[in-house]
């Protein structure tokens, strides 16, 4: 399935893709596309997709996920974007946090923030937990999956590296977690480490990857983060960038208001961020 939330911002309703791509409401089945509908999808167990309501016209699409709880990002997760960064590949998986009110929805704007000027991109395959997960072997991890989005990860390369501390300010700010255009469920995605990952600016390709490339792939990241926490449905796992993000190019090249921001996964579907500076 691929379940998606429509609607204006803060009323958005869950909806999934048909086969014909039309949207179909699902308020009639779940309350929303969150912790308890993504824990539980025997819901959708002999679900006829066709007697679904069909939604009229192109409405907004929110975030893929709703109520997500934590907002985990996998950093240097790929060798050669460690290495235009003139980072070591780390010997464990680096984690940090990114603020859950960075989240929207995937044709949202972007807005540069006050004092920004280097504002970056990242496209980033998402990993959605489904069932909790604590102290789970690689082996177990995927099942404890409940589906997979696309996220670009918006980055202030200044905030994160010239401000001391952690790199989350750099990566928290408002709009800099749009997540969608659509939530696909594990069953659609045999193998997460095979998926084609893009991005472009203005229609120039900066972006072009793979996640069979990660150095830390689905399975290890999610095992390895339920040593130290417990993952819960709805929580979001952002597990890194291929090369080409504005930071490595020489000279570096950031995003500036007009910037129209496009990028997409295999069989994940794609974004679109219009780029704004902050009023």
């Amino acid at each position: 399935m691929k379940l998606l939330r429509y609607g204006p911002a803060g009323a958005e309703r869950p909806g999934l893709l048909d086969a014909d791509g039309r949207i179909r409401d699902l308020s009639g089945v779940i309350d929303d596309v969150g912790g308890r509908a993504l824990a539980d999808l025997g819901w959708a167990a002999g679900l006829d997709v066709a007697a679904l309501p069909v939604v009229d016209g192109a409405p907004r699409l929110g975030p893929c996920v709703a109520g997500t709880g934590k907002f985990i990002c996998i950093g240097l997760n790929f060798a050669d974007h460690a290495a235009e960064a003139g980072l070591e590949v780390p010997p464990e998986p680096v984690i940090f946090m990114k603020a859950t009110s960075a989240i929207v929805g995937p044709n949202d704007d972007v807005v540069i923030p006050r004092g920004s000027t280097a504002t970056d991109w990242e496209v980033e395959l998402g990993v959605v937990i489904g069932k909790p997960a604590k102290h789970v072997s690689e082996g177990e991890a995927l099942a404890h999956v409940v589906g997979y989005c696309v996220i670009n990860d918006v980055s202030e390369r200044d905030f994160q590296t010239k401000r001391a501390g952690q790199w989350t300010k750099g990566k928290s700010c408002d709009t800099f977690g749009p997540i969608g255009p659509w939530l696909v469920t594990r069953d659609e995605v045999p193998d997460p480490q095979d998926l084609g990952m893009w991005l472009t600016v203005n229609g120039e390709r900066m972006q072009n990857g793979s996640s069979a490339t990660m150095v830390y792939g689905v399975a290890h990241v999610v095992s390895y983060l339920s040593q130290f926490m417990t993952l819960h449905p709805g929580d979001i796992v952002s597990t890194g960038t291929p090369p080409g993000v504005g930071q490595g190019l020489k000279p570096p090249r950031y995003l500036k208001a007009g910037d129209v921001v496009e990028l997409g996964i295999t069989g994940l579907g794609a974004q679109r961020q219009s780029v704004r500076a902050e009023a």
